[in-house]
């Protein structure tokens, strides 16, 4: 599969049930989650992986583990489509702040871009867009196999796409569903970073950084627009080669591909501390997370850049994953956010479902009781 046509797959789980509530654990589960990391690395998805987790209040218990080598706790690494979560929080504040409604169509702010196909930009609303079910199909899927970013070695002779030539791109070809219908598109997140854009005047990065970044103080979260290097201290990123499973470094990787949709670099603690923040209720009021987390327009698959996982044991985890040229990256938080897990594996290749079902499962449902214990 091309790196970054999979810039952040469909969620793993499309069809969850109702938010279920979750009680803090009351041991660590740190044993558990460590042999699901491992596992991680023994059956070959990546050289290395680590983990995260933070459970209380800020300022409480921070539990770090690593498998393979080459991996640090406060490496840098591309998040992927965690970017979503940042921008849906940026464009529902603006909600609030009436620069802009949820009912406003994509023709209202951005006249004439989303026009053919069977597509018309007036009929597509902005909640549509943060809820995946505009119909609007993939960018990554109108780009070539041979294209260089796909390897995340694209060169001077590589032209940046830039986030108009992208949207126009993917109205080029067929929706991939009926509006109103759910399926995951990049493309729904690069209309919204235009869409921002627009009505601050300022690029959605800025935007992120004014709003989030700086008042949670995640300082080492960036949004890198064209630097192709990730900042120090950052571990090296590797694809696996699908024809003869040979590892290559990529680790520098135009990240101009990913704009809103995925260009975002992290570390561990740093997305910990935001969705912490985000379900605590520090950047959005009760309303308007609500709404984030209202799930109904997709169908129980996905709210406004955030999902729920429905673990083995009934409790509910609410998140994002990311996939892009040398990395993948997942966090989980209950729904309080004061019980919250990010894991990373150093290259574009997503675990298998029942092992990152595994590894959250052991890191967020109680441990099983013996009989009269």
């Amino acid at each position: 599969m091309p790196i970054l046509r999979a810039l952040l797959a469909a969620p793993l789980v499309l069809t969850l049930l109702t938010v279920g509530s979750a009680n803090l654990p009351s041991e660590p589960h740190l044993p558990a989650a460590s042999s699901s990391l491992s596992r991680l690395v023994v059956e070959g998805p990546a050289p290395a992986a680590a983990l995260l987790a933070h459970e209380g209040a800020p300022g409480g218990v921070e539990r770090y583990e690593s498998a393979g080598a080459g991996i640090g706790a406060d490496d840098r690494f591309r998040a992927g489509s965690i970017t979503k979560t940042f921008v849906a929080v940026v464009v529902l504040q603006l909600a609030r702040e009436g620069a802009l409604r949820l009912e406003d169509s994509v023709e209202d702010h951005l006249p004439g871009l989303v026009h053919g196909r069977g597509r018309d930009g007036s009929a597509i609303t902005l909640r549509a867009l943060l809820t995946h079910t505009s119909g609007l199909s993939d960018y990554t899927a109108a780009l070539p196999a041979s294209d260089p970013v796909f390897t995340g070695t694209a060169g001077p002779s590589a032209g940046p796409l830039t986030p108009t030539a992208a949207v126009r791109a993917a109205v080029a070809r067929p929706p991939v569903a009926a509006y109103g219908s759910y399926a995951y598109s990049n493309t729904n997140y690069v209309l919204l970073g235009l869409v921002v854009q627009r009505v601050t005047g300022r690029p959605y990065a800025a935007e992120i950084r004014h709003r989030v970044l700086l008042p949670l103080r995640l300082t080492g979260t960036s949004l890198p627009g064209s630097d192709s290097a990730l900042p120090s201290p950052h571990s090296r990123g590797y694809h696996r080669s699908p024809v003869d499973g040979r590892l290559r470094e990529v680790t520098a990787v135009d990240p101009r591909i990913a704009g809103a949709s995925g260009e975002l670099i992290s570390t561990l603690r740093d997305l910990d501390r935001f969705y912490a923040a985000l379900l605590g209720g520090r950047l959005l009021a009760p309303a308007e997370l609500a709404v984030l987390l209202d799930t109904r327009t997709a169908g129980g698959a996905y709210g406004m850049g955030i999902y729920p996982q429905r673990l083995p044991c009934g409790t509910t985890v609410w998140g994002h994953n990311g996939l892009i040229a040398g990395s993948y990256a997942r966090t989980a938080a209950t729904r309080d956010g004061r019980h919250v897990l990010t894991f990373r594996l150093n290259a574009d290749a997503r675990p298998g479902t029942d092992l990152e079902a595994g590894l959250l499962a052991a890191e967020f449902c109680p441990p099983a009781r013996s009989e009269g214990g």
